[in-house]
């Protein structure tokens, strides 16, 4: 560990967390610049500068690149544990972000989806890792680990808050490519500010864990190889096989195969972290535990980000985008759960400080953020059954449903964060952090998938199968908050998060 309880540098802070902060506000000024206008280029008319998708395509691809992008977090955390370290593997993934938001700039069809590829691999390399440092500048036992998260979370949301009124604004009512080129610049800004800060992380995911032997450590590297064959030589395989015409690469075969991919990964890891792994007893209840919170953070996000899809559509064909007589983007909504979290952040972190060893289990709290995201697509409702006669409805409709989502968000994510850094085995920290993030994926890959009803649904429909959904959730989760309580009573740092 980098720092002690004597350095509070940064409002009572380690110094390294400045650095880490304003990194990730870049980072997620870039991605959610980009996000807010991305399925709104996608389904703009090619005379107005956008691809001309129809809607259902759209989401299809929207989803699979957000899925995509949680989903490498998984081999950018092995990546970093393994050989890179933490440290090196953020500053290559920022450097690659830039360069793809960059070449999404470039007024190219086939530029637009290399430039996704590319923020995708970035974001494998940064995004766990970041997260991780986060954890390590902490001494153990230091009780301001979960201040820390929020103060990081704080910084996440300035960034996210500022992209969509920026990017969105040049993205809709200038141009869409320089709406990516303003995501690229802030992803420049942030490389930038990472490398100058590097001193003041120290020790910190510097360097990749030590194998326990020469042996391990040559089959590490080699299991790295493999991988990277096997990616070469299955994309190889696919690329023949449509050109034979056995196989057509169509949007809708890459994502059911994304679809395939993420369900044999998950099943795959947690037989891996139930059953194998040489772990011990107190490694294996703790691994459990992620499971069920895996389970849970998956169905959360896949109800919560409805808002760069069908939420951000319902925004532009449904909305009175009108407030006090100024006419704002649809995509400035983006801005709304960002900036509710700037706002409530502080109250919740200081909610489970005075709490103590009074406050929810990490379950409960996953219960009461899926009944938050279900109440605010009863709103949507609502709002849908409105507009249903061509009405355009108030903005507060949707920032009603922001601001729920925003509290659900609240009782999850943070949480979340800091469980993985203290449930996780030390020789798979990075590891971990990936598989929280691959919940994420699976999330955002069930977004899009339910967003895709939207052009064969009414609004209205959607919106109610979301909210029973989310609802049937909070129930089941309710259910699990004393079995996983009982699972973990015997291990102390598990229970604390259980």
């Amino acid at each position: 560990m980098t720092n002690d309880s004597r350095d509070t540098r940064f409002f009572g802070h380690p110094a390294g967390l400045s650095t880490l902060f304003f990194t990730e506000l870049w980072e997620r000024f870039g991605y959610y610049g980009m996000r807010a206008i991305l399925v709104l280029f996608m389904t703009a008319a090619a005379a107005a500068g956008g691809l001309g998708l129809d809607a259902s395509r759209a989401y299809a691809i929207y989803g699979l690149y957000t899925a995509s992008v949680y989903m490498a977090s998984l081999p950018g955390g092995w990546i970093a544990d393994r050989i890179l370290g933490q440290q090196r593997s953020v500053l290559i993934g920022g450097m690659l972000i830039a360069a793809g938001y960059l070449t999404l700039a470039i007024p190219s069809n086939t530029a637009f989806f290399l430039g996704l590829v590319i923020v995708v691999l970035g974001t494998g390399l940064l995004k766990p890792n970041i997260s991780t440092i986060v954890g390590q500048i902490y001494s153990p036992g230091d009780p301001r680990r979960e201040s820390g998260f929020s103060i990081f979370y704080m910084g996440i949301n300035i960034g996210a808050t500022v992209a969509p009124l920026a990017c969105g604004w040049v993205g809709e009512r200038v141009n869409y490519r320089l709406g990516f080129a303003l995501a690229g610049l802030g992803m420049v800004i942030g490389v930038l500010t990472f490398w100058r800060g590097l001193s003041r992380l120290g020790a910190a995911g510097q360097r990749p864990v030590e194998p326990p032997s020469p042996e391990v450590g040559i089959q590490w590297r080699r299991s790295f190889r493999h991988a990277v064959l096997g990616a070469v030589l299955l994309a190889a395989a696919l690329l023949l096989l449509h050109a034979a015409g056995a196989v057509t690469l169509s949007i809708q075969f890459l994502v059911n195969s994304a679809g395939a991919v993420l369900a044999l990964t998950t099943l795959g890891l947690f037989a891996w972290m139930l059953f194998g792994g040489g772990w011990t007893p107190a490694e294996r209840r703790r691994l459990a535990v992620i499971a069920v919170l895996f389970c849970g953070s998956s169905l959360f996000w896949a109800a919560f980000e409805q808002a760069g899809s069908s939420l951000n559509l319902f925004a532009k064909n449904h909305t009175n985008n009108v407030l006090f007589g100024f006419a704002f983007p649809a995509s400035w909504y983006q801005s709304l759960n960002a900036a509710f979290i700037i706002c409530f952040a502080a109250l919740f972190a200081w909610i489970w400080i005075r709490l103590g060893s009074r406050q929810p289990t990490s379950v409960a709290k996953f219960a009461l953020a899926m009944v938050c995201a279900s109440a605010g697509f009863l709103l949507m409702m609502e709002a849908s059954r409105r507009s249903a006669s061509g009405v355009l409805v108030s903005p507060l409709w949707l920032a009603g449903t922001y601001l729920l989502h925003t509290f659900g968000e609240l009782l999850l994510s943070p949480v979340g964060l800091s469980a993985m850094t203290r449930l996780a085995p030390a020789r798979v920290a990075g590891l971990m952090m990936g598989v929280w993030f691959l919940s994420l994926s699976m999330g955002n890959y069930l977004a899009g998938r339910l967003a895709s009803f939207y052009g064969h649904l009414p609004p209205f429909e959607l919106f109610r199968t979301l909210a029973v959904i989310t609802l049937a959730a909070a129930a089941a989760l309710f259910l699990l908050v004393r079995p996983v309580a009982r699972l973990s009573a015997s291990d102390g740092p598990a229970r604390a998060e259980s």
